[in-house]
């Protein structure tokens, strides 16, 4: 009896630290909606209040009128979507390669992959810069994507390597003994079984490239600018217009949102992918 109280207590007590992490989160988030949901006048009163004294959608048809608004959310769109595309066609086979067929050169490869992540992107501003202007892609979408591309497959790469680990080698090699190359044997067998955890990189691609700032502040300006630059250049006679802000900021939201609940229950899967391996 006594075992099973201490076991409900450190139950308990795991559920109020795990509420108290969800709330740190959401308690920002939902802020946010409530501010955009103020009349623009309420939005900067003192002293604050956290819900609308009463509901107000002008802030949202500020942001909806805006000219270069839809222009930048669709540009945000196409650069995260062939961010995600590209990221995953150089990462997938790399991954599968350095993790099933550990050599020096794979470990010095993964080992590489890591040390990009410690490098701050700001440090790579001005050589991503100069490298696109000889090229000729300043302020191009396919320029932009090249750039969180750059950023964007590190991470990707070691997430994937982390998932192949756990696939069992014997799979491709009775996949061959089947008759099928080892191509076929990675694409017709291994990918499929590997999908969750290709969904799980895929979402932190997409999120990677469609919150990423420096680099569309340093390399686009009027053709290819995205959201991010769009929502922080929101100013008024008297400083940051905080209300259409925080309603562009709500809707920018709402693709991610959107992503992760229909990526749902791959991720689930992705991240109980080898827990009873053995």
């Amino acid at each position: 009896m006594a075992e099973r109280s201490t076991f409900d207590m450190g139950r308990t007590i795991v559920q109020a630290l795990a509420l108290l992490l969800v709330l740190s989160f959401a308690v920002p988030y939902v802020y946010l909606v409530m501010t955009s949901l103020k009349p623009a006048a309420h939005v900067q009163q003192i002293p604050p209040s956290f819900l609308p004294n009463r509901i107000s959608v002008e802030n949202y048809l500020t942001v909806i009128n805006t000219q270069s608004m839809p222009r930048a959310f669709l540009s945000s769109v196409a650069v995260a979507v062939l961010t995600t595309i590209l990221s995953l066609a150089l990462s997938v086979p790399a991954a599968y390669v350095a993790a099933q067929y550990r050599r020096p050169i794979t470990v010095f490869f993964l080992l590489f992959a890591l040390i990009t992540r410690m490098v701050p992107a700001v440090s790579l501003g001005v050589p991503l810069f100069q490298l696109l202007k000889s090229l000729g892609l300043l302020d191009t979408t396919f320029g932009l994507v090249l750039a969180h591309t750059s950023a964007a497959v590190p991470l990707v790469l070691l997430l994937l390597a982390a998932f192949f680990d756990g696939l069992p080698k014997e799979m491709e090699e009775a996949a061959r003994m089947d008759g099928c190359s080892r191509f076929q044997a990675f694409l017709y067998i291994v990918v499929p079984v590997m999908k969750s955890g290709i969904a799980i990189s895929a979402l932190f691609a997409f999120i990677t490239s469609w919150n990423e700032f420096l680099y569309a502040l340093l390399l686009t300006s009027q053709n290819s600018k995205t959201a991010p630059i769009v929502i922080a250049e929101f100013n008024s006679v008297y400083g940051l217009s905080w209300g259409p802000m925080t309603a562009a900021a709500v809707l920018y939201s709402l693709p991610v949102v959107l992503v992760t609940l229909v990526l749902q229950k791959q991720i689930i899967g992705g991240l109980t992918f080898g827990a009873v391996k053995g």
